[in-house]
């Protein structure tokens, strides 16, 4: 009997081939192209597509193609006709609060920074690979929210000095960087303390009366290396360390309670130290356009997919704000962002002055805070993941 069940196993593994043309399902158009479902042969994984994608492509006669999804048995592929991103005609729109649409998937749909369901961000680039752009069009699309906007500009403040009118703070020096991430520290033990009266995990909570919930803000980080390089490390060692732990608390614990970050820099590299690597780590959406070096590509993607880091290896010059971004669904995919000019963002920021609430109204009540000792960091954990159904409100 024993002898009769390997025979008839032998037979079925003899029958198991993984290059054998895909069986597919019915064709059903997409704005740019198309989608179709692929059963799945034995032996074959959804990765044995992963690895023929631009063999599809030629044989299909269209520009790109990718997979879409995939369930036991079936994988959905999608076929770009042309190139979406040749021209993004697609304007920035705030679509919602902390939502801005910026740009253009290579799928033809448009990408949106959410900051309620992606809290924070890390944007690296070279000069001229459209950073800054992204930051223009975010300025742009938040400027009309009920929202407070921060700068840390390590260049002096040649980046945002033009959305001053906008910002609610703004510093250009590491020591007063290190002063502002205390006070944002300083924030969090006060939203805590009314999260705690209130008996809710976070200040998006439907049970937070609208009249107490506090206004969310968004850090934005220009020049990130600029924090943690050493000129002098028996001098700046203390600053750069109390730099880094701020900053990674922030990052940390800010989501639960309104505060998120847009990290920017040209060069990001883990010999920046172990701040800069732990930092990166929370900052769960990437943005990488065109690199100088494969060390900044590294640290942002290569945690994250071995193919999204390929793929941004090949980001032309001459394709400005096209990046490689991850999100919120973990996939990756190219983008390029809406063209927007730094005078049209200091424009926004110029008419809606009026919104951006005063530093010291933000930090009323609230005491600087540069550590938190162990019963407040217990405290804080129990915030530190807010639930995802609270989103909605």
């Amino acid at each position: 009997m024993s002898h009769m069940m390997m025979t008839k196993q032998r037979r079925q593994l003899r029958r198991v081939q993984v290059e054998r043309a895909p069986r597919l399902g019915l064709i059903r158009p997409m704005p740019f192209g198309f989608k179709v479902s692929v059963r799945l042969h034995d032996g074959q994984t959804p990765d044995d597509y992963e690895a023929v994608l631009d063999k599809l492509a030629h044989a299909w006669r269209v520009h790109s193609v990718r997979v879409l999804g995939w369930r036991p048995g079936v994988v959905t592929l999608a076929a770009t006709l042309a190139d979406p991103l040749e021209v993004v005609a697609l304007p920035v729109a705030a679509l919602g609060l902390l939502r801005v649409q910026v740009g253009v998937l290579d799928t033809g749909a448009p990408f949106v920074v959410d900051f309620r369901q992606v809290p924070h961000w890390l944007n690296v680039g070279a000069t001229q690979s459209g950073k800054s752009n992204l930051v223009n069009a975010l300025i742009a699309g938040l400027s009309p929210q009920p929202v407070a906007l921060v700068g840390f500009d390590l260049k002096g403040g040649v980046e945002f000095s033009s959305f001053d009118a906008r910002m609610s703070a703004l510093v250009t020096e590491r020591a007063e960087c290190a002063d502002l991430l205390a006070e944002l520290i300083g924030i969090i033990k006060d939203r805590m303390r009314l999260c705690r009266e209130f008996r809710v995990k976070n200040i998006w909570h439907p049970r937070l009366p609208e009249g107490a919930r506090p206004v969310p803000i968004v850090v934005f980080v220009d020049e990130v290396a600029e924090l943690f390089l050493m000129a002098d490390k028996k001098k700046e060692q203390a600053e750069v360390s109390a730099v880094a732990t701020r900053l990674l608390r922030v990052a940390q614990l800010g989501r639960a309670f309104g505060i998120y970050l847009m990290v920017c820099g040209q060069r990001v590299g883990s010999d920046l130290g172990q701040g800069v690597t732990a930092l990166r780590a929370q900052l769960t959406g990437r943005v990488c356009h065109m690199v100088n070096d494969d060390e900044t590509a590294k640290m942002c993607l290569g945690d994250m997919d071995g193919r999204a880091l390929a793929s941004a290896r090949l980001i032309s010059p001459e394709r400005p704000g096209t990046a490689i971004v991850m999100g919120s669904d973990r996939g990756w995919h190219r983008m390029r962002s809406a063209l927007v000019l730094e005078e049209q963002a200091e424009q926004c920021a110029r008419e809606h002055a009026e919104l951006a609430p005063s530093w010291a109204w933000l930090t009323a009540g609230a005491s600087p805070a540069a550590e938190l000792d162990e019963r407040e960091l217990a405290e804080l954990e129990e915030f530190a993941e807010p639930d995802l159904e609270d989103l909605p409100v």
